[in-house]
C-alpha cells in the first residue's frame, strides 16, 4: 500500500504537469492571436516554472531502487590529519543536517565522539524522510577539503579528507538473518553530550560482525539493551547495502565498467582556497559557491550522480 500510494502520488504530479502544460500553450496561442502581449509574457513565465517542475518530477523517476524509498543512516569519518580533518568531517555533519532540514527531513544522532581540539572522530546520524536513502546512497565515498587551516598559525594550505557511508534503515519487509555466533559485542562508557548517567555508565555498545569485519556502534540511549536493538539495525542496514552494491557491482562488471568508491579515491572536492570551488569528479558538476553546499544545497551533485548510477546500470543491464 505504502509503494502504491507513492506511485499514485508521483502520476497524479505528472499529469498535473502535463495539463498545466496545455493550458499555458492555449493561453500562449490566444494571447498571440489576440496580440495580447501580457498574457503572452505570464503564459511563457508559467511555462518556464513548469521546465523546473517537470525537471524535478524527471529527477524523481530515478528513485526506484529497491530502497530507495528507505530512510537512512549516515556515517562520517575523518581521514588522517588530526585536528584539521575532524574539523572536516564535523562540517560534513553540519551539511547533511541543514540538507536533511531543506527537505523535511527528521535528524537524529545515533552516535558522535568528539575531537580532542575541535570537529568529531566520528558520527552516525539517522535521517528519516520520504526517498531519504535514494537522494543519498550515491553521497558514499571520500570528500576533499582545501583550505587554509584556521589551526595552523602560519596560515598555511591544508588538504583534509573525510569519508561517508550511506545505508538504508532495513524495514520489516526485509528479512537478515544473523548469527550470534558471528558477532562481538563490546560495552563502554559513551563520550561526549549526553548527561550523567550516559557518561558514567558503561551503556555505549559496539558490535563487530566478525565475517565482514564490520562494526556499528550507538550511546545516544540511556539503557544499553535501546543501544545495542539500535545497534542491531545498523548492523542489518550496512549488511543489506553492501548486498545491493555487491550486485550493483555485477551489473557494472558485466560490462567492463565497475567503479570501486574507498577510501583514498575521493568523489568531491571543496576548495575554499586559492578559488572557491566544489566540484563533483564523478559527474563534473561544479558550484562556484561552496558556503551554499556546505550549508546543505548539494541537490544538483545528489540529482546528477544518481542520473548516471542509474545510466550505467540500465546499460549493464541490457547488455
Amino acid at each position: 500500500m505504502r509503494t502504491r500510494t507513492r506511485l499514485e502520488k508521483s502520476i497524479d504530479s505528472c499529469r498535473a504537469v502535463e495539463q498545466a502544460l496545455e493550458e499555458n500553450i492555449e493561453l500562449l496561442e490566444l494571447g498571440e492571436a489576440d496580440g495580447d502581449q501580457e498574457l503572452v509574457s505570464e503564459a511563457e513565465s508559467a511555462i518556464a516554472t513548469l521546465a523546473v517542475a517537470a525537471e524535478t518530477r524527471r529527477i524523481e523517476t530515478l528513485l526506484s531502487g529497491e530502497a530507495d524509498s528507505n530512510d537512512t543512516y549516515l556515517e562520517i569519518h575523518p581521514g588522517a590529519g588530526g585536528t584539521e580533518s575532524q574539523d572536516w568531517a564535523a562540517m560534513l555533519l553540519r551539511m547533511y543536517g541543514r540538507w536533511a532540514e531543506r527537505h523535511g527531513c527528521k535528524v537524529e544522532i545515533v552516535e558522535e565522539s568528539a575531537g580532542e581540539e575541535a570537529g568529531i572522530k566520528s558520527a552516525t546520524l539517522l535521517i528519516r524522510g520520504e526517498d531519504a536513502y535514494g537522494w543519498l546512497k550515491t553521497e558514499s565515498g571520500v570528500h576533499r577539503l582545501v583550505r587554509i587551516s584556521p589551526f595552523d598559525s602560519n596560515a598555511r594550505r591544508h588538504t583534509s579528507f573525510a569519508s561517508v557511508g550511506v545505508y538504508p534503515v532495513v524495514d520489516d519487509s526485509i528479512q537478515i538473518d544473523i548469527a550470534e555466533k558471528d558477532l562481538r559485542v563490546d560495552t563502554y562508557r559513551a563520550s561526549g553530550a549526553g548527561g550523567q548517567h550516559v557518561n558514567t555508565t558503561d551503556s555505549a555498545v559496539r558490535i563487530t560482525h566478525q565475517p565482514t569485519g564490520i562494526v556499528v556502534q550507538c550511546q545516544n540511549q540511556r539503557s544499553q539493551h535501546k543501544n545495542r536493538a539500535e545497534a542491531m539495525k545498523m548492523l542489518k542496514a550496512r549488511l543489506y547495502e553492501a548486498e545491493l552494491r555487491r550486485l550493483e557491482e555485477e551489473a557494472e562488471a558485466r560490462q567492463a565498467a565497475k567503479t570501486e568508491i574507498g577510501w583514498g579515491h575521493q568523489i568531491r572536492s571543496y576548495v575554499l582556497q586559492p578559488y572557491q570551488m566544489v566540484k563533483d569528479l564523478r559527474t563534473g558538476v561544479e558550484s562556484p559557491t561552496p558556503q551554499n553546499v556546505l550549508d546543505g544545497d548539494i541537490d544538483a551533485f545528489l540529482a546528477a550522480a544518481l542520473a548516471a548510477r542509474v545510466g550505467s546500470q540500465g546499460k549493464a543491464e541490457k547488455s
